[in-house]
Parts: C-alpha cells; structure tokens; sequence
C-alpha cells in the first residue's frame, strides 16, 4: 500500500484521546508482521491502549527513530463538511481526522517499510507509535523506557508533527496544574461568618495574571519563540451551588507554557507560597478547616536542539533544508531529548488544519514526506 492507501485506513480507526487505540496498533502489527518486522506493544495499566515498537535492520547500532502519536482530539461540536473518520479528498487536499496531525506522517513511515526491509541497512530505523498524546504526552513515557534496555541509543528521533516539513529544533514546555479552594459555606446573609471558596480562588488567578505579566519581562524573552516569553493561563473554573450560599469549594486549572530554559514549575510554587503566606492565614481565621491544595494533571518539558548538533545535521539532509524554527505547540520531542536521544520535530502538514473542523493534509505534502524517507531510508543504507 502507498502512503494515501494506508492513511485513508488509519483514519477510519476513532482513536480520539478518550477512545482505545489498539484497533489501530493490532492494524499496524499486522501490516508490519506481514512484512516481517516483529513488533512490541506497551501496554498502559488497564491494557486498553498501547504503544508500539518495531526495528528494521541491525539492533546493535545508533539508529534513527521515527516518531508520532496515533491519538487525535475529539471532533464534538465541530461542523465538518465531511465524514471526519473517512478520507475525502477534493482539490488536492485529503480530509479527516488526523490527516494532518499526524496520521498523515505515520501513514509516509509505514509506507516505507518495504523499501526498509529489503535494503542493506547499516544501522536501525525503529518505529515507535504512542497514546495519549493530545492529553499530555502519557503514553510514550512507556515507550522510551524500551530503548533505555536496548544495547545502544538511537543517534536520532524524528517527530513527525505538522511542521510542513520545515524542521524544528525546539518548543516550549507545559506544566499544566490544578488548584482547589475549600472554604467554609454558610448564607449569603452572613457572608463574612463564611469563607468564600471562590472569592479565594479569584485571588488566586489574579496572581497567577501578575506571576504570567512578570514573566515577560526583557531578561526573560526567547526571540526564538512566538510570543517570545512563557505564558500562563487559567482554562477551567468550577464552583459554587446557589447564589444565596457562600461557596465552601471551589477548583480551577491553569497551565504554564514556558520557554525550554525555563522551570513552569517556578511559577506553581510562587502561587503555592502566595497561597500558604497570604490566603491561608485569612481564611483559617474564620474556619480552621480551609484549605488550598495543588495537583499536577499533566506535564512535558520543552525542547531545544542545538543548531550545531549532529541531528541537526542530519535532519537538514533530509528536509533539504538549513532553515530551522520553533513552534508554539508542545510535542513527545522534549522527552524524548531528556532521555539523551537528540530530537528534531519535522513532518507533513500544518497545525493551521490541525484540531480543526476539514482538517486536512495536501496531497503534494503527502507526496513529500515520502520523498523524505527515502532520503532517511538513503542515510540508513550501506549503499550511499
């Protein structure tokens, strides 16, 4: 199968986020058992979603991975102009969920297979497909444990997020946390008798404005990146049961998305020491039972390649490009890189389409990736 043949049947598998993906997986184990290559699914703990791992050549060697995950965000509330799970194509344009980001990449990489397979390869392609991804990059912590018991470390991973196949060196990190207010309820007539779970919270997101504010301050800018500074945000706010009753509990989540030479951690512990110097003691006051306590939901670290490394390098021989950049989303790269495997984030498509009603690839950037790995699949051989 080609690469249009095999996206249009990766994106008939729903593998939005909260779905199971092993449809997909047992799908690709398949496809690649039939071509001889053995593969090794991990498993997460319920074993309704895996991840996948699978080495074409000489296991003994640095070898290059070959990256992307096989989640895609919902498509609730979205108006399409086509079956999201199906694969439309019209004007030069293929339509679907995924299609860009990033079944499309997974599509080009298993296409390639063929080609890996029968040629004499001087070091490993491995292909590893991650869940969970678009919920913050969970499953593929799983997967990087593998090459930690490998004989050697892969020289390379190449991520195939939508980058229209310009590669990019870094992104930034995200540390996304949730907070929850327990005050004490009682009427609205009495309010000051109460503590107002969600008067506190308001507190609380106002520093984290002025903590956001503080962090874009000159000394702190990155030209690199769009915008240039880490940013906070809340996104999720929940409190309250009548307008007659002192709220007793409210929660909030917020995330920080901070530069890769900066800790998003610094600025949860700045609102968590304002918390326990500035609000707590007030509210306790009035009720000895309050309390404010934070909780991770989710985290990545950001990424940044040096231009002068070696993937660099080698990743510009494959794109035909010397042009690297940056992009605003967060991708697996940044943990991949922390486990010592340098990383660079390139594949086919844009982000412009992705998580978008009509997301879609083009056929030419389709056509392209393929051109791509045959310049990997050129790399990887003895015969250069």
């Amino acid at each position: 199968m080609n690469s249009r043949e095999l996206l249009a049947q990766l994106v008939r598998f729903d593998t939005t986020s909260r779905e199971s993906n092993l449809a997909l997986i047992d799908f690709v184990r398949t496809y690649l058992q039939d071509h001889g290559v053995a593969c090794e699914l991990v498993y997460n703990a319920h074993k309704s979603k895996a991840n996948l791992l699978a080495t074409i050549g000489p296991a003994d060697v640095p070898g290059i991975v070959l990256s992307g995950h096989t989640d895609v965000v919902p498509v609730d509330g979205q108006r399409w102009s086509v079956a999201p799970f199906e694969l439309t194509e019209k004007d030069g344009k293929l339509y679907g969920r995924g299609t860009a980001d990033m079944k499309g990449y997974i599509a080009c990489v298993l296409a390639c297979v063929p080609a890996l397979v029968k040629a004499p390869l001087r070091m490993p392609v491995h292909i590893a497909l991650s869940y969970d991804e678009e919920v913050g990059c969970l499953g593929v912590r799983s997967l990087i444990e593998r090459f930690h018991g490998q004989p050697v470390k892969p020289l390379l991973c190449v991520i195939g997020e939508p980058t229209e196949l310009k590669p990019v060196l870094g992104h930034k990190g995200k540390l996304a946390v949730r907070c929850e207010v327990h005050g004490a309820a009682c009427h609205s007539a009495y309010a000051p008798s109460g503590v107002n779970a969600i008067e506190y919270a308001a507190r609380l997101i106002s520093e984290l404005v002025r903590l956001g504010e503080g962090l874009k301050a000159p000394q702190h800018l990155d030209q690199r990146f769009d915008p240039p500074f880490s940013t906070v945000q809340t996104g999720l706010i929940n409190g309250g049961k009548a307008l007659n009753i002192v709220p007793q509990n409210c929660s909030f989540d917020f995330e920080v998305r901070a530069l890769p030479a900066q800790d998003p951690w610094q600025v949860a512990q700045q609102l968590q020491h304002y918390a326990e110097q500035i609000l707590l003691p007030a509210m306790q006051a009035v009720s000895a039972q309050s309390a404010i306590s934070f909780s991770e939901l989710s985290s990545y670290p950001g990424l940044a390649t040096s231009l002068e490394s070696q993937a660099a390098e080698w990743v510009a021989q494959f794109c035909g490009s010397q042009e690297f950049g940056t992009v605003a989303f967060g991708t697996e790269g940044g943990l991949f890189d922390q486990a010592g495997i340098p990383t660079v984030v390139c594949g086919p498509g844009s982000m412009e389409q992705g998580h978008k009603p009509d997301e879609f690839i083009s056929v030419e950037q389709l056509a392209a990736c393929d051109r791509m790995l045959e310049r990997v699949l050129g790399f990887v051989s003895r015969q250069r």
